[in-house]
């Protein structure tokens, strides 16, 4: 299934979920604990299954890693505007869910320069937290300027 995913093939994910109905959607796939639909995040090629894993009945859309990632805060920190978009759809997704060192996926987003993914944002209506002026961990304009 992960190899599935890791190749953005929607069909053969879909075939795989068929197949085996009871499987696991939130466990953990790695050292880091990241999911299917963490790694579905952290490749551009592979938003095309997100909406298979998204509609999975036991799905956790806010699941986090080890270290406090959620799938959405991959996708944007790590510059994915495809994967983006899809998670943006769902409502059920926690945009502003931070990280275990209180960064924010906007935080990041903003640091590494990723403006579609900004834009994308606005557009999808979702709430924006802007974090704390002067905060290093949360200021998205702030970091954005630097």
């Amino acid at each position: 299934m992960l190899f599935a995913v890791w190749s953005g093939n929607p069909e053969k994910v879909a075939e795989l979920m068929s197949q085996n109905p009871d499987f696991k959607v939130n466990m953990g796939l790695d050292r880091n604990g990241g999911t299917l639909l963490h790694h579905a995040c952290q490749g551009d090629h592979r938003y095309a299954v997100i909406p298979l894993l998204l509609a999975h009945p036991d799905i956790d859309v806010n699941v986090k890693s080890i270290s406090g990632y959620t799938p959405f805060y991959y996708a944007c920190s790590e510059g994915r505007p495809s994967c983006v978009r899809e998670m943006l759809k769902d409502s059920r997704v926690k945009v502003n869910e931070p990280n275990n060192d209180g960064e924010t996926p906007l935080w990041w987003a903003a640091r590494n320069g990723h403006l579609e993914i900004i834009m994308w944002w606005i557009v999808s209506g979702r709430e924006m937290d802007l974090g704390k002026p002067g905060d290093d961990k949360t200021d998205a304009i702030g970091v954005a300027k630097k």
